[in-house]
């Protein structure tokens, strides 16, 4: 185990953190907005880690790229449209992680440009590229501040994809089965949703066979290309 993994691991638990905390919190926002407190009412409108942790799903995080927080309480019934409140809330999560993950790309490309007017001869365009450069001596410890600064909200940006694209899966017990399901017949959408736990307890496993990184890591790629090709054009 190389420094630098260890590093990114380290780095990954803040990520994770304030990932799945936000995701969390709009669900619970959303689905108050809508006329359900339930989630106020647990005290779970809160950006503190501690209110969501879950410790699978943190682990799962930190080395599949990929996990869940402690779901957030929410009560259909409060809603004046049940199935369109929980796909609304249900939406908010992973569209948090999205604008997270945007967000990150912004910073990351201010910092390179802020590093290449310091250190044009050390830093360069590849510095989007992990670990496929090599800093040089005249750098300094300037230099290594921008690297690990940038490699933090790397993998803030690709968490938060890979969150978005986990959560858009049209099964449940994810968000996008609540969204996607709103367009099947009420009878076959619960009966779906009987054997949510089971569905859940097969997508840990697949997960953690690593039966999903190629699929969810080549969407969170394409994803994440398309957002700096469109920042590509901010001058």
């Amino acid at each position: 185990c190389t420094m630098d993994t260890m590093i990114q691991y380290l780095f990954m638990i803040p990520a994770a953190l304030l990932s799945l905390s936000v995701h969390e919190c709009c669900h619970g926002y959303a689905a108050y907005r809508l006329g359900d407190p339930t989630a106020r009412n647990f005290g779970r409108l809160s950006l503190n880690p501690l209110k969501h942790f879950d410790p699978y799903g943190m682990l799962c995080m930190i080395f599949f790229r990929v996990g869940w927080a402690k779901p957030v309480p929410i009560n259909p019934r409060n809603f004046k449209n049940p199935r369109n409140g929980m796909a609304i809330s249900a939406a908010a999560g992973p569209l948090s992680n999205l604008f997270l993950g945007f967000i990150a790309a912004v910073f990351i490309k201010l910092i390179v440009l802020l590093a290449n007017s310091i250190f044009p001869y050390a830093l360069g365009d590849a510095i989007l590229m992990l670990g496929k450069y090599a800093l040089t001596a005249e750098a300094g410890y300037a230099a290594y501040f921008f690297y690990y600064l940038i490699l933090f909200f790397e993998l803030f940006h690709f968490a938060n994809l890979s969150l978005f694209v986990f959560n858009m899966l049209p099964i449940p017990p994810f968000d996008g089965s609540r969204i996607f399901f709103i367009f099947l017949p009420p009878r076959l959408y619960f009966k779906i949703m009987k054997y949510e736990r089971i569905i859940q307890i097969v997508i840990i496993i697949a997960i953690a066979l690593g039966a999903l990184t190629g699929v969810l890591s080549t969407v969170t790629g394409w994803l994440s290309n398309g957002i700096f090709r469109i920042l590509s054009f901010i001058p």
